[in-house]
Parts: structure tokens; C-alpha cells; sequence
């Protein structure tokens, strides 16, 4: 499948340093031109060109770098609540079709981000990060996630497509599962979490050849947990197949080589533990991710032992920026070590956000050759 329109030149560069002062000179570019074009009257975003009004700068006029960023107010997530939506297309995208993906909404109105073709980028340049021996050009996925008004099921469905492979998806309401937890009907939760993956199993027995799946490290643990239960196994048998020699009690033995998973449930612990038990020692290879509504998709480097299990993530610069701040500053980045409160920036002509903060906490470090994008 070809790149989708607005897919960013990789940064290129004969050293590190290098290739950072030109990824630099890239996000002062792409900031430019995306604040030119939510605040021109032709382009704009009604959003933002409403909200130009209250500034005591220009944007047209004042945004020369993206140090510049700091002129504008924090993102209130609380613009997103509620409608109408349209205020957020911009005018030059007034003929294109839209979607519309939700965060949130256990209570009160959720959060709502128009998209056109955002998702396709973005998972296309994560695309570009996954090693084709785990992840084969070709190979069908499995969307064991989040369905519903998200971005995750129609975004693993065009990562599949891209791929040149076919996506299968099950059924899930996180919402209906919050909601359950948050009246403590436990047992209600475990029940629908057994549902999902009966779905998951069942695609697994039809024959699909499926070898990439998207999940998150609660739902990986659960199927894993039903591999070694033999319920795989027991799929097989209700349906008049044969199990394999060797037997389907394994994340590896039912087929899959790689897993893109995404969730703030990620710890080095937990990656460890999956690592080792369930994924067979790195057999099965795994790439965490932290996925965001607002912001996009931002990639990890390989996870393994020789670094402890730690995860790094990283931003898709230039469309989206991730800072680790002062919580009681957020114009003040805290130094490469330390811990602050993460600040999301998205910068794509569909969406501007000027520093949202999120609700999580990280540590600040400096990018290295491993990196995504920076290799």
C-alpha cells in the first residue's frame, strides 16, 4: 500500500548530533506551518481562529521557532467536551470526510478528536519501526483492543492493510468494563474479560494464519493464561479440528511472532515477566507503545534484559512532540534523569494542541541510536 499523504521525511544525518540539530531545524518548520495553517482565515480552524482572539501575540506574525509554543495557553481537555465538533475541522478540510474518535466517557462527555487521515500516518511510521522477521510483510493480525468510537481498531486495521495483510477484531467495550469495576461487580468484569478472549481463541482456531496482533499487557496476560489452560485446544476440538503436535499452549504455538501492545500498565516488571514466561524469552518479540487520542502514537526502542526492561518512548517528531516538565511549570523542562509531568504537543494539519498535559508521570532521557526514527 502507498504512504498516505503528509508523511514526514525521515531525519537524516552523518552523526547523532547531527541528525538532532536536523530534527530541530525540522520540528521549527513543521511548527510554522502548522500554526500558519489553523490561523489563516483560508485554512483555519474556527477553534483556533475564535480562540486567536483572546492572545497578546500574533500567531501569524510571532511564531518563528517552536520555543515559541510557550505564547500560547495550556490545552484544556475540556474543549473537547461537547460539541459542535466541526468547529475543529479546518476550513480547507471542509469537503473531506471525517472521523470521529472519543477518549474517556465512563463519565460525563467524553473527549472527541476529529480525524481525516492522521491515524494512517502516524501507523505508518510505526510501521516502519517493526522488524519484518517477527513482523512479516504479508501476515494477518489479530485486534485483540479496544473497538467502538476509539482509533485503535481502525488504526491496527490500516496497519495490517499497509502491511499488505488482513486484520481480524473482536468485540470490546472498555467502558462497559470501567463501569463495572468502578460499581465493584468483579466478578461481571472477569466474565466479559473471558468473552473477549472465547473472540480471540476463536479467530485463532479458524485457520487464518494470523501472526501479528495488537493487545494490551492486561488482555496478553489473560490470553496467555487461557493458552496454558488448553482453552486454544478445546477451540479445536469443537470444531472438529485436529491439535497440532506439540500442542497450543503457548503464545508462540498458536502462531504469533510479534505484538504491538500499548497501555499504561507497562512497567519494567511486567515487561520482564512477559518477556520470559509468556513470549518465551524474547522468542515471540513484543515493541510496547503509548498510544493517545489527542496526541498519536509514540514507539518504544527494543525492550530486552540488557537494559533492565526499561521502556523509552518517543514522539513521532515532527507531527507530535512529548516533554517531560515541572509539573508546577510547564514551561520548564526537567534535565535528562529526572521525573516530571508529561506535556503533549500534536502538530498535523488536522489537529493543533499547544501542550496538553497528561495525567502521567515519566522520566526525561536523551535519544540515542536505538531510537525510533533516529537510527
Amino acid at each position: 500500500m502507498r504512504d498516505t499523504p503528509g508523511k514526514p521525511t525521515p531525519v537524516t544525518g552523518a552523526t547523532l548530533d547531527e541528525r538532532i540539530k536536523n530534527a530541530k531545524i525540522q520540528l521549527d518548520a513543521q511548527f510554522r506551518e502548522i500554526v500558519k495553517w489553523h490561523f489563516s482565515p483560508e485554512t483555519g480552524t474556527p477553534f483556533w481562529l475564535d480562540k486567536a482572539k483572546t492572545f497578546n501575540f500574533d500567531p501569524l506574525k510571532d511564531v518563528q521557532t517552536f520555543d515559541d509554543i510557550k505564547k500560547f495557553p495550556i490545552f484544556e481537555d475540556d474543549w473537547l467536551r461537547g460539541g459542535p465538533v466541526r468547529r475543529w475541522v479546518p476550513k480547507a478540510y471542509a469537503d473531506r470526510g471525517v472521523y470521529v474518535f472519543e477518549t474517556g466517557g465512563t463519565t460525563g462527555l467524553p473527549k472527541s478528536r476529529i480525524v481525516i487521515d492522521d491515524f494512517k500516518i502516524d501507523y505508518e511510521m510505526m510501521s516502519d519501526t517493526l522488524p519484518e522477521k517477527f513482523f512479516p510483510k504479508g501476515s494477518n493480525w489479530l485486534m485483540l483492543g479496544p473497538s467502538g468510537p476509539r482509533r485503535l481498531r481502525l488504526a491496527i486495521e490500516h496497519l495490517a492493510q499497509y502491511r499488505g495483510g488482513i486484520c481480524f477484531c473482536v468485540d470490546l467495550d472498555p467502558r462497559y468494563v470501567v463501569k463495572c469495576i468502578k460499581e465493584r461487580k468483579i466478578a461481571e468484569a472477569n466474565s466479559y474479560k473471558e468473552h473477549c478472549i472465547d473472540q480471540a481463541l476463536t479467530v485463532l482456531a479458524g485457520g487464518h494464519e494470523i501472526k501479528c496482533m495488537f493487545t494490551t499487557p492486561k488482555l496478553l496476560a489473560a490470553l496467555d493464561e487461557a493458552l496454558r489452560a488448553g482453552k486454544l485446544e478445546d477451540k479445536f476440538r469443537a470444531l472438529g479440528k485436529s491439535v497440532p503436535a506439540g500442542g497450543l499452549r503457548s503464545i508462540k504455538s498458536a502462531g504469533l511472532t510479534g505484538i504491538f501492545s500499548g497501555g499504561t500498565e507497562f512497567t519494567p516488571q511486567f515487561t520482564r515477566e512477559a518477556y520470559e514466561e509468556m513470549l518465551d524469552n524474547g522468542e515471540v518479540y513484543m515493541t510496547p507503545t503509548y498510544g493517545n487520542t489527542l496526541m498519536g502514537l509514540a514507539c518504544s526502542k527494543p525492550i530486552g534484559p540488557d537494559d533492565g526492561f526499561k521502556i523509552s518512548y518517543y514522539a513521532p517528531q515532527p507531527r507530535a512532540v512529548i516533554q517531560v516538565v515541572n509539573p508546577k511549570n510547564y514551561d520548564e523542562i526537567v534535565p535528562y534523569g529526572s521525573t516530571g509531568r508529561v506535556l503533549l504537543t500534536t502538530l498535523t494539519k488536522e489537529f493543533f494542541v499547544p501542550g496538553s498535559p497528561s495525567g502521567m508521570k515519566a522520566s526525561a532521557r536523551s535519544r540515542s541510536r536505538s531510537t525510533p526514527g533516529m537510527a
